[in-house]
């Protein structure tokens, strides 16, 4: 009668921006601008949060005939050691990636420290001349219109001396996040089947991921503490180096360093 089983299909993205495409383009522009001056380019956003403990994985892997390894029954969070919650930074065009493996909460604060990790132990290293960063990203703790997300970025920036180009996916469209396919997938796939018992574990897995294209990736856990619920005010908000972009204003936009202000030197009466 033509019935066969089928699985669903992840198709629906809900409602879709009349200027998606627009801003595709305008990514893909500056990206390519970017690269052809030898500025960094990376790819932001957190993958789906694990449970750390000795609960089931999806997936399978090789186990001598009736030694799988036992799991629990059930995935209660009091079960857990803890959740992992990994942050990625990849950088398009050395096909690297860097881990920040939070044991506390995704804030806009921790997204940022993130990407302080990846400067400070894979970027400046090898983009010694940069003077400009372009930061592709999409919602949640790295929103366009999120104010803590600007302010940490601004503060990043001070310390750094980069200016900033930030362009975001538009809505119900994470999944083309480069991020997403070159590095998140193959994460996903490098502990298919294993449960993860540690955030030790959890580090090794993620930093023995490599594919036959070359990605490299590093891991690091994060054991700080980010609060949620921090605002940002007006007052704040006005000190940033802010610049809007005239192409969608919301998505895109540039944060320049502020001048650094001279110590005051001590006088001894």
């Amino acid at each position: 009668m033509g019935y066969s089983l089928q699985a669903p299909r992840t198709v629906d993205e809900g409602s879709s921006s009349p200027h998606r495409d627009d801003q595709f383009q305008h990514i893909n522009a500056k990206v390519e601008q970017f690269q052809s001056q030898q500025q960094p380019v990376v790819s932001i956003d957190c993958k789906k949060k694990e449970l750390v403990g000795n609960f089931w994985q999806n997936g399978q892997e090789w186990h001598p005939m009736g030694e799988a390894p036992n799991v629990s029954a059930y995935d209660f969070p009091t079960l857990a050691l803890g959740e992992a919650i990994p942050y990625g930074v990849y950088d398009l065009a050395r096909n690297e990636g860097w881990i920040n493996v939070g044991v506390d909460h995704d804030t806009a604060e921790f997204a940022v420290g993130s990407l302080c990790g990846w400067w400070q132990q894979m970027g400046k290293s090898v983009y010694t001349q940069a003077t400009d960063l372009l930061i592709t990203a999409d919602g949640g703790s790295n929103s366009s219109r999120s104010r803590l997300f600007k302010y940490e970025l601004q503060k990043f920036a001070d310390e750094t001396g980069l200016t900033l180009h930030v362009c975001h996916f538009p809505p119900g469209t994470s999944k083309w996040n480069k991020i997403e396919h070159r590095l998140f997938s193959q994460v996903t796939k490098n502990w298919r089947g294993r449960p993860l018992h540690s955030y030790s574990i959890v580090i090794n897995l993620i930093g023995s991921t490599a594919t036959e294209t070359g990605l490299k990736v590093q891991a690091h856990t994060d054991e700080s503490r980010y609060p949620i619920g921090r605002a940002i005010s007006d007052e704040e908000f006005e000190s940033f180096r802010l610049e809007r972009d005239h192409h969608f204003p919301l998505w895109n936009y540039i944060i320049r360093p502020r001048p650094k202000v001279p110590r005051k030197e001590a006088v001894i009466i």
